[in-house]
């Protein structure tokens, strides 16, 4: 199976720095061992005005065979002689995608050590592979690429040339145009060329839903066809779909914030000066306060903090880390854990607190983890305080008992802080129309009865006081912007948990 990447260059951008994105010189033809055959790189041409890198994939049948799963969906062959004689060493599938990942992994990823700028270089890129067996044909080829700014070109191969009667095959010629960083098209076709085909090599296990959402970061969610390509790249297995469905649904809330983050930053006045600005409410007030109500909120978080006398804090749904930040500007913070689900906000966090630039006693203080709040997790427990700043209205309102077990079943920190917008006060943005909630992704917005019901009701289920904190002007008619409740867990249940050790 054969697959080619090619690019145009200018005097300032020669194409050969394809090979420095690629980690493979265009002057010599290189081979490399898989466990089903010999992958070849070699450069047809390599000039500064025009590039082009081909990966040929040269398939033992019999290798296949011995360490893989045959052929036919899910697997199984038809026949005996069906697992030697097939379309699987012509036909760009899953065994193409994991060449890719072998013989491009730092092109992949989006790593280049002797030109760390390439990655992000957007280039014009033509990539042709001239068989890609696709189970849904032409129509499907377009609906996955092209919602992903390809141009596509899917040409159907006939079953048979002399008797054109016969119809098309399933296999079509393809070739993608369009302009994008290299890392980004060599995702897209990691995931995508294994969805076409329908049929992986290789047995599918837990750990496949990592690689999809690795590959997947930054277009996956949200593409129409999501559901299609999770089933088809995770083998159909429900318990694996359902499991990266809802990943992919928590990552999309993440960066549709980090969206909104980035257009209220923008639209942050000169006077204001400031990257704090980083407030998710899509609205801004007809009498702004002197300070933002992000720098507020996270002004009587760590006040809150202080007075719990914290010192080990989980920040759970970092976001792009900006209380991250001020914890560590403050040393009473001894350890300072961000979670969240999206990779993308946290290596903005990471970019925004300089932690490749602090010192070791610094760095020591601070780590950044990737992690589902809807899941039990073994590394949030034993920590004095967790905060979830601005979360809870990003969830369903019926998947809220699954992160309440998470947070205070599970990891059981001393302290909880939990911010949510007052919809109450919505009447006083003046440019929220009536009845829309602050931002496109929340799922609801509680009244002040709504948040103390369900703030009553969690710290009964598990043990935990509360109160009720303002933040921001506390309007004498509709209440503060946010609400926040400060959870502390009963001294009496620890005392009945060391009785029961004893």
């Amino acid at each position: 199976m054969f697959l080619t990447i090619e690019t145009t260059g200018t005097p300032d951008a020669p194409a050969t720095d394809l090979g420095f994105l690629l980690h493979k010189h265009p002057g010599r033809a290189q081979a490399f061992s898989t466990s089903y055959g010999t992958a070849h790189v070699f450069y047809p041409e390599a000039a500064a005005e025009q590039c082009r890198a081909a990966l040929l994939l040269d398939v033992d049948p019999a290798a296949l065979v011995r360490h893989g799963r045959g052929k036919g969906r899910g697997g199984a062959p038809d026949a005996a002689m069906a697992q030697y004689v097939n379309d699987r060493p012509y036909a760009a599938s899953s065994l193409l995608a994991v060449a890719i990942g072998a013989v491009f992994s730092s092109a992949l990823k989006g790593q280049c050590v002797a030109r760390p700028e390439l990655p992000e270089r957007e280039l014009p890129l033509v990539v042709t592979v001239p068989a890609v067996s696709a189970r849904g044909g032409v129509e499907l080829v377009h609906a996955l690429f092209a919602p992903l700014g390809w141009t596509v070109a899917a040409e159907p191969v006939p079953l048979d040339e002399q008797f054109p009667e016969w119809g098309d095959s399933r296999y079509v010629r393809l070739e993608l145009h369009g302009r994008m960083p290299l890392a980004h098209a060599l995702r897209h076709l990691y995931v995508l060329l294994p969805v076409l085909d329908d049929s992986k090599h290789y047995w599918v296990s837990a750990d496949e839903v990592d690689k999809l959402l690795r590959a997947g970061e930054g277009w996956l969610p949200g593409h129409p066809e999501q559901a299609l390509i999770t089933s088809r790249y995770l083998a159909r297995r429900r318990s694996l779909t359902r499991a990266a469905d809802e990943r992919l649904e928590l990552l999309r809330l993440a960066e549709a914030d980090d969206r909104t983050a980035e257009s209220v930053d923008n639209a942050v006045s000169a006077d204001e000066n400031t990257d704090d600005s980083d407030s998710t409410d899509g609205a801004r007030d007809a009498h702004p306060s002197p300070q933002p109500l992000a720098v507020q909120r996270r002004t009587a978080l760590l006040t809150a903090l202080r007075q719990a006398q914290a010192r080990r804090v989980l920040d759970l749904g970092c976001g792009q880390g900006q209380l991250v930040r001020e914890l560590l500007a403050d040393p009473v913070f001894t350890e300072i854990v961000g979670v969240d689900v999206s990779m993308r906000a946290l290596t903005f966090a990471a970019r925004r607190i300089g932690l490749e630039r602090l010192g070791e006693r610094q760095a020591a203080r601070v780590r950044l983890v990737q992690g589902s709040l809807a899941y039990t997790d073994a590394r949030l427990k034993g920590y004095d305080a967790a905060v979830l700043s601005e979360v809870i209205e990003h969830l369903d309102e019926e998947r809220l008992p699954a992160l309440e077990y998470a947070v205070f079943g599970a990891a059981r920190p001393g302290t909880v802080l939990v911010t949510t917008p007052n919809v109450e006060y919505n009447v006083r943005w003046e440019t929220l129309p009536a009845g829309e909630v602050r931002h496109h992704d929340h799922r609801f917005e509680w009244n002040r009865g709504q948040f103390a019901d369900w703030a009553g009701q969690v710290a009964e289920r598990y043990g935990y006081g509360f109160r009720l904190v303002p933040v921001g002007p506390d309007d004498p008619e509709v209440g503060p912007p946010t609400q926040m409740a400060v959870f502390t867990r009963r001294e009496e249940d620890e005392k009945r948990k060391g009785e029961a050790a004893a």
